[in-house]
């Protein structure tokens, strides 16, 4: 668990981590990427705890210009890269549906 300095914490500091399901933080383009998003709300990196993990804190007195941002940018997301989470799910409903399928095929053909 990543620990605040008391200094962080007295200075009204709020923190947040951004994960990713797959290590895209790796590539440096990807890395810099989620950086600009969040800086648009406010967020500073503080480190990359690893290729799926970031760290950010941003003064709490920000949240007062959450209101002015476009309504495509979520200051509080703590995820990255949903579209890959749900590619990953309709694949693996596919080849389920597509399992099932084959083998009541065979089942029918057995008879």
């Amino acid at each position: 668990m990543t620990r605040y300095s008391a200094e962080e914490l007295s200075d009204d500091w709020e923190f947040k981590i951004v994960r990713s399901d797959l290590p895209v933080f790796r590539k440096r383009e990807r890395l810099q990427q989620l950086l600009d998003e969040e800086a648009r709300a406010g967020w500073v990196m503080l480190e990359k705890l690893d290729d799926q993990r970031v760290r950010f804190k941003r003064p709490r007195s920000t949240q007062a210009q959450d209101r002015f941002l476009p309504s495509e940018v979520d200051p509080y997301r703590t995820q990255a890269g949903g579209l890959i989470r749900t590619q990953i799910l309709v694949l693996t409903l596919l080849l389920t549906m597509g399992l099932v399928g084959f083998t009541v095929l065979l089942v029918f053909a057995a008879r």
